[in-house]
């Protein structure tokens, strides 16, 4: 067991050429473009919840922020429904991996932070020495802020990766602790097994909550600087 405890989190191949592009794109499909003049219910669930999605999340933005709409509910659904197929067995989980989480959240956060020095350079520059601070303290502030923005990327995808991660840890050691009980006791098995469901629904919920506070961390990042 301990030797196959991250092999879940290792890019699969096939023939010794990586598929994970092909994970990633999976997604598109669950979601696909109505065309017809009456959609089916399924459809008719799924727009009603990028609908509400979009407008608790759009609620707070300017005209300019607005125009992030689009990117903001493609990440929310890309995020969430990769986190949910994760959770199937014998898949893969391409937001376990740090590379793919960094990959989202520095081109999100500087595209952010880009646009608020253009339109907002000002209060952007304010930003990193706060009114009233002695002078004695100016150059250690200007380094803290400095760092603290700079750092926001890596606290984005840091989070994400480190929440999938752990829960599929356990859900694996939990997993194999019960199989191995089932040979010593039962009812010390059961037990596990009911940990073990309790654990499955919540990974459920940390799936769409992660990807949920992954898109409304970028969009308050966003509204800063709009």
């Amino acid at each position: 067991m301990n030797e196959n405890l991250f092999a879940s989190f290792m890019t699969p191949n096939l023939l010794g050429i990586p598929i994970v592009m092909f994970i990633i794109m999976f997604p598109t499909i669950m979601f696909p473009s109505p065309n017809r003049l009456i959609n089916n219910r399924t459809i008719t669930v799924q727009q009603w919840l990028i609908k509400l999605i979009l407008k608790q999340m759009m609620m707070i933005h300017s005209t300019k922020g607005q125009t992030w709409s689009l990117m903001l509910i493609t990440l929310i659904l890309f995020i969430g429904t990769t986190n949910l197929l994760g959770l199937l067995p014998h898949s893969f989980t391409p937001t376990t991996q740090l590379s793919m989480n960094l990959g989202m959240a520095i081109p999100l956060w500087a595209g952010a932070v880009l646009l608020g020095f253009r339109h907002k350079t000002k209060m952007s520059l304010a930003h990193f020495l706060p009114q009233g601070t002695p002078i004695i303290l100016i150059p250690m502030l200007v380094i803290i802020e400095t760092i603290s923005l700079l750092i926001q990327p890596m606290a984005l995808a840091v989070r994400l990766t480190a929440n999938i991660t752990a829960g599929h840890l356990l859900m694996h050691l939990i997993g194999g602790a019960t199989s191995v009980l089932f040979s010593i006791s039962t009812p010390a098995a059961l037990t596990t097994f009911i940990i073990l469901l309790l654990l499955t629904m919540l990974e459920f919920a940390v799936a769409l909550i992660q990807a949920y506070v992954f898109t409304l961390l970028v969009s308050l990042y966003l509204h800063d600087n709009t």
